[in-house]
Formats: structure tokens, C-alpha cells, sequence
């Protein structure tokens, strides 16, 4: 806080600053944002032209909201980044544990002070990040946790029950003038849901028997998995119709989305003396994996195939490269088509089968992994090339690849395969500049494509592959 912020009620009538709702807050907020031309909160991909214009409807309208998909959709990012729309600092009663607005107090405490200071009640200044108050729908959670109880310390301490001053608030009262969330709303049990009721339509809390009334002024978003309405609970009939809006959130509508989302997300190994390269076409396989999971019939797509899907892969993809890299001494590593084998422990937890029998697991991923690398290959290598590649495997020649084979031995190589290397050359991975990470990342997808489109012979042993002719 600066000194120049007032620091009483009288300085701050002064300063002339308004009070307004939290939703008329927002709303003005919002407004700016879509006068500038910026998106009304930061992060998001793949969201500009279904789930953000519905979100700029709802908070322009003054809803509370309640955002309904699948796993790893991005509810809770979306509900976090709503803090973006809160000014940055506001006034509040000094000492106030629910943010009382110095004009409009509502709890015993700040109507005290303000009563026996006046103009000289102290204010203080609380940042839009701590307006956010979240909480993880539990079964136990309890109407204490969200609203409030008596404190048994404080009745100790001399007063009386009837004391207001005796109540312990919950999360949702001292949210006050700003944004409460409930994450999985449905895993919250339904007498406690009730509890929630007069927050979103009356606008006001009750603890226990008390005779008060806490006019609270709290913007309320919720999330929730369509599967939770049958699975492990349901949201109350009551309580979803005084959601102003319900916005359907989706997974990454094309494989490029996809891409971006992992771009964003992923952390790659870093590790000193070793450089990491990506090529394009090995987060394209990344990405295009997750989006044949989500089209599988062998995949329950009702619990869905989360975006952390393409995150983990990503990032265990890159970690195998770098692996090779650091047993091979070598000071550059490129995720190659050797490495989506270890792609199997990344994914087992996140894709349910619809099988009962788990042998299937391997060969379902392994099939979805020679599939997306298959689409990228013929996506990436012109059909001009390929006869060339298979004439320099006429004579019995081979080539060897895999995990155990290092880079340079394959840039060594391409010398004999003047028609691979052309083909390699097609997809950029060969232009002057490249290392020879990404030259052997290339040449593996173009012998692993060849192989799935049935022009090339591949023997596979451990974590060796010998391509030869048919």
C-alpha cells in the first residue's frame, strides 16, 4: 500500500470512490476489456468463438455461473482467471473478517467501529487475488465450512451466545465482495447444497438460530462433470435453477489447438548440458494420439480423454529423448518415433478402457500411437517421395534405428539413402540449420510411415528396429 491511499473513512469519502456490487464491478470491467479488443481473461486457447462469448454474456448480464464438461477442460483456470475482472484494490474496515464495504457494513464488528469512529474509522486496502475465495466440494464438507458456527473460544472468553460477535464465519461470508467458487459441485451433499440456496437468490446467509441477516454481495461460479449428475451425486434441482448460466466447456476442437494447449502447458526436462528440440511433427503425433482417443470406440469417452493426456505425453516424450541423450553423451536431444513407446505409462491412467480385459490396454495404445503417427506422415511426406525411398532399400539393403542408436549414426546413413534423405528433407527437418537430433527424428518418421503404409519391412527387437524391403 501506498501512503497515498487514505487510511480512514473520512479521507476516504474524500477521495470520492465509489462503492459498487461485485457484479456491477465485473461487469464494467468486462465492458473495458471488450472495448480494447482483449480477451476478457488471459490463457485460454481454443475458447475464442464457443466458451468466452457465452462468459462475456453471463457476467454482462450479472449471473452467477456454473461451467459443466469433462475432465481437464480448464473450469478451474477459468474460474481463477476471473480475478483478472476485479479492480485491483478496494477499501474495506480495517480488522473486517468479511471485507465490509466502509460504506455499507454488515457485520456486527464493522457497524461497531464505524458507529464509535465515525470519519475516522480506519480503512484498509485488500488486492483482487485474495477476493477469490475457492472451495473443493467434499463429502464432508459441512454448513460451518461454508457458512459459519459459534465459536467455542470466544463464548469462553465472556460472551453470549446471542452474541453475534461469537460466530465464526465460513468461507462464504468471507468472500464478501468478491468471488466464491465450488469446484465439483455435485460431490457436495444435497442437504448442504441447500445451504447455498439463499446465497444465490436472496443474497443473504443465516448461522444456526441467530436473528441476522448478512446481506452478502458475492458473485458465485461453480463447476461441475456431467457424469457427476449420475455417478457420485447430483446438483439440487432448486439450486441449479438459481444459476444464472450454465456454459458447456469442450476439449480442443482441432489437432492445432491441441498443440497450442501443450505449448503452454508443458514443462520440458531441462538439464544442464544437453539442449532440447522439438520437432513439429512429434507434438503433431502428441496431439493427434489424444484426438483419436477421444473418437476410439475402445475408449469410455463419457469419463473423457483430458487434455492432461497430450501434457503428460509431451512431457514424457521429451524426457525419453533427453534420457538417450545423457547415456549417449550427446549434447542435443529430439523426441524421435523411438520414443512414444514410453508414451504407455503417461497414458494408462488417464484413458479408460471399455474392456474388462486389461491385456487389451497395450494393443489399444499401440494401435492409436501407429495411427497418429501414420496421419502425421502422411500429412507431412509428399507421395512424390516415396518410390525413391523404397528403390534405396532395393538389394537387401537395411537400416537400423531405435532408442539405441544415436543421432549421428543415422545422419551417417542418410548418405546411402539418397532418396530418404530428400524425403526427410521435405518435412524441414533437413535445411542446413538442423541438428542431428531432429534429422534422426525425421528419419524415423519417415521409415516408421513407410513401414505403416506397407512399403517397407520392419523388424522390431527390444528397443532396436530394422527396416528393409518388403
Amino acid at each position: 500500500m501506498t501512503s497515498s491511499r487514505p487510511a480512514n473513512l473520512g479521507q476516504l469519502r474524500d477521495s470520492g470512490w465509489e462503492s459498487v456490487p461485485v457484479k456491477e464491478e465485473v461487469r464494467r470491467n468486462v465492458a473495458a476489456r471488450l472495448t480494447s479488443g482483449r480477451q476478457i481473461v488471459d490463457g485460454l486457447v481454443g475458447y475464442e468463438d464457443t466458451v468466452l462469448p457465452q462468459l462475456e454474456n453471463a457476467l454482462l448480464a450479472g449471473h452467477d455461473v456454473i461451467f459443466l464438461g469433462e475432465r481437464g477442460q480448464g473450469k478451474t483456470r477459468i474460474i481463477r482467471s476471473l480475478t483478472c475482472l476485479l479492480d485491483e484494490w478496494i477499501p474495506v474496515v480495517a480488522g473486517s473478517e468479511i471485507q465490509d464495504d466502509p460504506y455499507h457494513p454488515v457485520s456486527r464488528y464493522a457497524k461497531d467501529l464505524i458507529d464509535e469512529h465515525g470519519d475516522d474509522t480506519p480503512v484498509s486496502f485488500v488486492h483482487r487475488d485474495q477476493r477469490l475465495g475457492e472451495k473443493l466440494a467434499t463429502p464432508d464438507t459441512s454448513i460451518a465450512d461454508l457458512i459459519g458456527e459459534v465459536d467455542p473460544i470466544r463464548v469462553a472468553e465472556g460472551r453470549y451466545l446471542s452474541d453475534e460477535l461469537t460466530l465464526h464465519y465460513g468461507l462464504v461470508p468471507r468472500t464478501n465482495r468478491g468471488i466464491f467458487a465450488v469446484n465439483e459441485l455435485p460431490d457436495l451433499a444435497e442437504r448442504i447444497q441447500v445451504g447455498l440456496l439463499n446465497v444465490l437468490e436472496e443474497r443473504d446467509v443465516q448461522v444456526r438460530g441467530y436473528k441476522i441477516r448478512l446481506p452478502l454481495d458475492v458473485l458465485l461460479v461453480a463447476s461441475a462433470n456431467p457424469e457427476d449428475y449420475t455417478n457420485r451425486g447430483r446438483i439440487i434441482t432448486p439450486l441449479k435453477d438459481r444459476f444464472g448460466s450454465q456454459i458447456r466447456t469442450h476439449y480442443p476442437l482441432d489437432v492445432s489447438t491441441e498443440m497450442q494447449v501443450v505449448a503452454q502447458e508443458a514443462t520440458t526436462a531441462v538439464v544442464p548440458g544437453v539442449s532440447v528440440h522439438v520437432p513439429v511433427f512429434m507434438s503433431e503425433i502428441v496431439a493427434t494420439l489424444t484426438h483419436l482417443a477421444r473418437q476410439s470406440p475402445h475408449v469410455n469417452q463419457r469419463s473423457g480423454v483430458s487434455v492432461r493426456l497430450s501434457v503428460a505425453n509431451f512431457e514424457i516424450m521429451v524426457a525419453s529423448a533427453v534420457r538417450r541423450a545423457l547415456r549417449f553423451g550427446e549434447t542435443e536431444a529430439a523426441p524421435r518415433i523411438a520414443d512414444l513407446a514410453s508414451l504407455g505409462a503417461s497414458t494408462v491412467g488417464k484413458v479408460e478402457l471399455d474392456s474388462i480385459d486389461d491385456s487389451r490396454d497395450s494393443h489399444v495404445f499401440e494401435t492409436l500411437v501407429s495411427q497418429a503417427v501414420l496421419g502425421v506422415f502422411r500429412r507431412a511426406v509428399g507421395p512424390e517421395h516415396l518410390k525413391a525411398v523404397v528403390a534405396d532399400f532395393d538389394g537387401g539393403r537395411v537400416l537400423h534405428s531405435g532408442d539405441d542408436v544415436v543421432a549421428s549414426d543415422l545422419l551417417e546413413a542418410l548418405r546411402d539413402f539418397p532418396g530418404l534423405r530428400e524425403a526427410v528433407s521435405s518435412i524441414g527437418a533437413i535445411n542446413g540449420a538442423e541438428s542431428p537430433a531432429v534429422v534422426a527424428s525425421g528419419v524415423e518418421l519417415v521409415l516408421e510411415g513407410m513401414h505403416l503404409t506397407k512399403r517397407l519391412n520392419k523388424d522390431q527387437s527390444a528397443n532396436r528396429a530394422l527396416y528393409r524391403a518388403r
